[in-house]
């Protein structure tokens, strides 16, 4: 939306609105999900207000009026009304006394002092009902939850809900209520299939304030492979022209039919852009709950271990030995951990994913006349399952079976409600790096999600650790248990004078022995007998401390910081 601030000239027609894409880097869009849930009435266009205003002779206007359609009828004990709209085809009403008010109460780690958690907050959201007594929200309205309760529509009873299922990279949660009479007078939603462009859509949920149910209507503006924020991945998603405010999280968005064709989980705020919104589409949600009732949890969305480049350039075609009938995609580099790194190779050209054709830019056949990325093809599929690759080796044309499985990143974009692990010795606190981490170092997590432009400001690229940001963007793992072991911070003692300084510093090696992860570090460190704990930190930089006096200096620290442990429960033998 355009800030308040900023006021629109007069006698001048407003820009053509420019579709954004949340994940472009030529401009600073800020996505960012949605906590605490508000949906308000779509406010006067944009060129309405500007019309009201001109100066001049005014516009003619047509001397009849066109038909405005009838209301629909109200709902009654929360059945589905039909009304005709202007074009004269029934609409459906959907089902609003399936849509619940979350209220969770959230208690963060605190992972800057990972012996302790944050001060407790609470937030409210959407969500709504679905078959076989469950609910489904989005994952970040209820993460670091310590309590869950749901309200229904004109109900003035909360209920204890139990968190079945939590999807970090697809932003959505699975709840259920042990209460029978929660479900009293609840008929579930029914999914409908993926819209096309220009399909209208209702999304529904509550608002700030209040809680009565508000609505808000548009049209699919776009469907491709989107940036999920919060579970910093990409996924199928639907871009929606209707308001996605602050309380509309987990919410539904319907269809014509009063079908549910996705959940509402994020917005773009930029100045350039109003009304952009983003919806989890169908079938996102269904791979997500048939994950759950195949494995009994959530196991997650499988990916292709590879960084890819695009083929478009005739000579690099050429070079790389394809026919003029071939097309397909160049592997940069493979994942070490992943299981393609063991038939697939640097080099080779991906022609086919599963049977089907991939084109130079990465791009396949989607629906008539559309074309998306070549991931979603990998998205379809669950952990565990087999996929036929087709590449081309030095001219040759070959094919693999390759077993998909989850992705493990170096620097793991989420603690998964996990407890961080850290190491205390001589007042030097170790732990590993995350991206929660990186964007806790600078400032306080707020309730709402912080993007890391939020937290190290605009030019966080030279605020932020830079050696970590590189090792966040770039870097894979070479084994399945390696970590990024940092010292966080040194608590001023005695013993480690002129050691002060050392903040958010990777620790390389540990007495000439390579430090593969936390859980090896505090090892070594508890079982080394030597005169000297000599740590080598990146820059060149080390750490000397006499083994004996370091040990006994520990004690007198932890006490004087109200520590209760040098050492994190899941690091102990």
């Amino acid at each position: 939306m355009v800030s308040d601030g900023k006021r629109k000239k007069r006698d001048r027609k407003s820009k053509t609105q420019t579709t954004l894409d949340p994940t472009s880097s030529t401009i600073n869009d800020e996505v960012f999900s949605v906590n605490n849930v508000e949906i308000v009435n779509s406010t006067t266009p944009t060129s309405a207000k500007k019309n009201e205003n001109r100066r001049g002779r005014p516009k003619k206007r047509p001397k009849h009026s066109p038909e405005k359609p009838e209301k629909p009828p109200p709902i009654v004990n929360g059945e589905i009304g039909v009304a005709p709209t202007v074009e004269g085809v029934n609409r459906v009403v959907p089902e609003m006394d399936a849509v619940v008010k979350v209220f969770c109460v959230h208690t963060e780690p605190n992972l800057s002092l990972p012996w302790q958690r944050k001060r407790q907050y609470s937030s409210s959201s959407s969500g709504f009902v679905i078959s076989e007594r469950r609910v489904l929200t989005n994952a970040h309205s209820v993460e670091h939850y310590t309590q869950v309760k749901l309200k229904k529509r004109g109900s003035d009873t909360k209920y204890l809900a139990t968190v079945l299922a939590i999807g970090t990279e697809c932003d959505i949660a699975l709840l259920t209520v042990n209460d029978d009479e929660f479900w009293e007078g609840v008929s579930p939603v029914e999914f409908g299939e993926l819209p096309a462009l220009q399909d209208a859509v209702t999304v529904v949920g509550y608002p700030i304030g209040g809680d009565t149910i508000s609505v808000t209507s548009g049209v699919v503006s776009r469907i491709e492979i989107l940036s999920y924020v919060h579970g910093s991945t990409e996924l199928l998603g639907l871009q929606i022209d209707a308001a996605i405010n602050s309380g509309n999280s987990g919410g539904p968005a319907f269809n014509d039919k009063g079908e549910c064709v996705g959940i509402a989980f994020q917005s773009l705020k930029h100045e350039d852009a109003e009304n952009i919104g983003y919806v989890i589409p169908t079938p996102v949600i269904k791979h997500f709950i048939q994950d759950y009732e195949r494995n009994g949890s959530y196991t997650g969305f499988p990916f292709l271990g590879i960084e890819w480049q695009k083929m478009e350039n005739p000579d690099m075609r050429m070079a790389m030995g394809m026919k003029s009938d071939q097309k397909g995609v160049r592997i940069r580099r493979i994942d070490p951990t992943a299981p393609e790194s063991e038939v697939l190779q640097p080099s080779d050209i991906i022609l086919s994913f599963d049977r089907v054709d991939i084109a130079n830019d990465g791009t396949v056949p989607f629906r008539h006349g559309e074309r998306i990325g070549f991931s979603y093809l990998i998205s379809q599929k669950y952990t565990g399952d087999n996929a036929v690759i087709k590449v081309l080796r030095n001219s040759m044309t070959l094919e693999f079976d390759i077993k998909l499985s989850t992705q493990r990143r170096l620097i793991p974009p989420h603690v998964k409600g996990k407890p961080p692990s850290y190491y205390i010795i001589a007042g030097f606190v170790f732990t590993t790096v995350s991206v929660p981490y990186l964007r806790s170092e600078d400032i306080e997590l707020s309730p709402h999600r912080k993007t890391l432009e939020e937290a190290y400001g605009k030019e966080y690229e030279l605020e932020a650790p830079i050696k970590l940001l590189d090792k966040l963007l770039h870097s894979m793992p070479q084994s399945p248990d390696e970590q990024i072991v940092v010292v966080s911070q040194v608590l001023v003692a005695d013993i480690n004078i002129g050691y002060e300084d050392i903040v958010n510093t990777q620790v390389v090696a540990f007495n000439g022995k390579p430090v593969k992860n936390l859980k090896s570090l505090a090892n070594m460190v508890e079982n080394f007998d030597d005169e000297f704990l000599k740590f080598d930190l990146e820059y060149d930089q080390i750490v000397v401390l006499r083994t004996k006096t370091a040990k006994e200096a520990t004690v007198d620290i932890l006490t004087t910081h109200g520590i209760p442990s040098a050492i994190s429960d899941d690091l102990k033998p």
